[in-house]
């Protein structure tokens, strides 16, 4: 039990840094740009062509690699990130950067897609949301931790040092993935699959990632806009918002894993209907200061719940390999962000800032209608877990 529990902390620590290595950009975005003799809007590019990378590669790339043992596998992943990161850190030219950063984005691309089923297949399965929900708070924590803690040392001893810094990082997690980590052959394990197998539901679950995500998004991208011209709060004070909303992100995320194993299809709904109530209320007492705390940590738990749910299902109902079905869930949930980006762009130009939380609600909205159907007994999916 010691061995997989350092070996669960060992892939959370993965996502932690990937999660870190892919915000680092925006944090840097004014010394990487006056180093490398670029604009700061050239320098952003750096952010969206990772996850163009992830979008587009995740699903191919697992599919190649479906042979190859879990720890060869991931351990292969976290020695190409080091090396990608140590290669940002010695770019002298734009192009240079770019390709390091497609890179790191391959990489990620493939370690999402099998850090799921590989850290569930470390215990039993009755325990598959909480594991998921450990994994998937590293995430968390880069946005509340990593990329804050990146971006000061940047500041403090130059933005190479920070990419230096998760490299070596890396270097730490890949030595303990490469030693506690079981080498599971392909095909094996009780998460190679889904326990109750669901084409219909899978493509359902993808679609309501997207819209999901989407609303999440569209609200997120424009908060700091939000809470000064509406709510009225100084420009100071974003930062200590943000934090607000990264700590009870990762509270949820825990909180809900063993509603997660008991019920995973009941956890999304919940998920999904306080995302769309906490933006709804939003909108209509955004201007009250605690309100707007309130809600936008409440829309910030409910996002990081809606992920762990998702990681939980996708093990249920994968009508295939789940390491592919995981893959697909990946890149639908980079379209999402991509969607929701631009749907909150377009509002906020057509409409203002205000009108972007009732597109994040709406769109959550359409997702529970589609949700709310679907709902599978926990007797059932006891019954099937137990049978794997």
């Amino acid at each position: 039990m010691t061995r997989a529990i350092g070996a669960l902390l060992g892939l959370a620590g993965g996502t932690f840094l990937y999660g870190t290595a892919e915000g680092l950009p925006v944090g840097l975005l004014l010394p990487m740009a006056a180093d490398l003799n670029v604009s700061p809007s050239q320098v952003g590019m750096l952010v969206t062509a990772y996850g163009a990378v992830v979008m587009i590669a995740s699903v191919p790339l697992t599919v190649l690699a479906r042979r190859i043992p879990r720890r060869t596998l991931l351990s292969g992943l976290l020695a190409g990130f080091v090396v990608s990161n140590a290669a940002t850190v010695f770019a002298t030219t734009f192009a240079q950067a770019v390709a390091a950063r497609v890179a790191t984005g391959l990489t990620h691309a493939l370690f999402w897609a099998v850090v799921v089923p590989a850290a569930a297949e470390l215990f039993r399965p009755g325990l598959r949301g909480r594991v998921v929900a450990v994994v998937f708070a590293g995430g968390n924590l880069a946005l509340l931790v990593g990329v804050p803690a990146g971006t000061w040392l940047g500041e403090m001893a130059g933005w190479r040092a920070s990419f230096v810094a998760v490299a070596g990082l890396g270097a730490v997690v890949l030595a303990v993935v490469a030693t506690l980590l079981p080498s599971t052959r392909p095909g094996e394990g009780h998460a190679t699959h889904g326990a109750t197998p669901d084409a219909r539901r899978f493509w359902l679950l993808v679609v309501i990632a997207i819209l999901t995500t989407a609303g999440a998004i569209a609200a997120y991208t424009y908060v700091a806009l939000f809470v000064t011209e509406v709510t009225g709060f100084a420009t100071t004070s974003v930062g200590v918002i943000l934090l607000a909303r990264g700590m009870a992100s990762v509270l949820a995320m825990l909180a809900i894993a063993a509603f997660v194993d008991r019920n995973p299809w009941l956890a999304l709904m919940t998920t999904v209907a306080l995302q769309t109530v906490a933006l709804l209320v939003l909108y209509v007492f955004g201007r009250q200061p605690v309100a707007a705390i309130g809600m936008i940590a409440l829309s910030g738990m409910a996002f990081a719940a809606f992920t762990a749910a998702l990681g939980g299902l996708v093990l249920q109902v994968a009508p295939g390999r789940s390491d592919v079905a995981a893959a697909t869930l990946s890149a639908a949930v980079n379209v999402g962000i991509t969607v929701g980006a631009l749907a909150g762009g377009l509002a906020v130009t057509g409409f203002g800032v205000a009108s972007t939380v009732v597109v994040g609600a709406a769109l959550g909205a359409i997702a529970l209608v589609l949700a709310s159907g679907q709902r599978v007994s926990p007797r059932r999916e006891q019954r099937a877990l137990s049978t794997r």
